[in-house]
């Protein structure tokens, strides 16, 4: 069974904790400034995710959320 990473982008300060909590090297910086000038995280290897919450337990602004897939 997966896990489904999601970020709400509008929420994402870029402080890129998410990208050095995550054991599984789930997450990069997005690469292009968002409309608030801010360069988000993005889950570019959710199928690595395992479900260990850490992005979501360390995120300051509370913009990640890890769900579990239905197969």
């Amino acid at each position: 069974m997966g896990y489904k990473v999601i970020i709400r982008e509008n929420w994402c300060k870029g402080c890129y904790i998410c990208l050095s909590v995550c054991p599984k090297n789930v997450f990069e910086k997005a690469g292009l400034l968002d409309d608030r000038g801010i360069i988000v995280s993005k889950a570019v290897r959710p199928e690595n995710c395992i479900g260990c919450q850490m992005c979501a337990d360390h995120c300051p602004d509370l913009a990640i959320t890890v769900e579990k897939e239905d197969e």
